[in-house]
C-alpha cells in the first residue's frame, strides 16, 4: 500500500450505512476500499452502468449475508462512496440504484 492513498468522500449516509454492516462485512468492505484508494481493483466488483458511468459495485459475501458498496472510480481527486447496503434480493433493488444515481448527480 502506498502512503499517498486517494481520500474517500462519503456521500449521504453511506459512511453510517457501512458502519452498520456486521463486523466481518464492515472489515471486508474497508479492506476493499483501501485497495481502491491505492489504485487497485477490489477482489469482487462489477460495473454499475445502471447507476452511471464510472460507478462500480463492491460485492461482499459472508455468513451474515450479501452487502454492496457503490463507488465512483473516474474522479482523480477522491474515491466517492455513493451507497452501502445489505442486499436482500437477487437483483439490486430500484430504490438502491435510484439513491446512488441521486448522489452521483450531486457531484456535478
Amino acid at each position: 500500500m502506498q502512503d499517498d492513498l486517494k481520500p474517500i468522500e462519503w456521500l449521504g449516509s453511506s459512511k453510517e450505512d457501512l458502519r452498520d454492516f456486521p463486523p466481518v462485512a464492515r472489515q471486508r468492505a474497508g479492506y476493499q476500499l483501501e485497495l481502491i484508494q491505492d489504485g487497485e481493483d477490489p477482489a469482487d466488483w462489477r460495473p454499475m452502468e445502471s447507476v452511471g458511468q464510472g460507478v462500480r459495485e463492491i460485492r461482499i459475501k459472508c455468513k451474515d449475508g450479501a452487502f454492496r458498496v457503490f463507488y465512483v472510480v473516474n474522479r482523480p481527486e477522491a474515491v466517492y462512496v455513493l451507497h452501502a447496503f445489505r442486499k436482500t434480493t437477487e437483483k439490486t433493488e430500484k430504490r438502491d440504484i435510484d439513491l446512488a444515481k441521486d448522489r452521483l448527480k450531486s457531484l456535478d
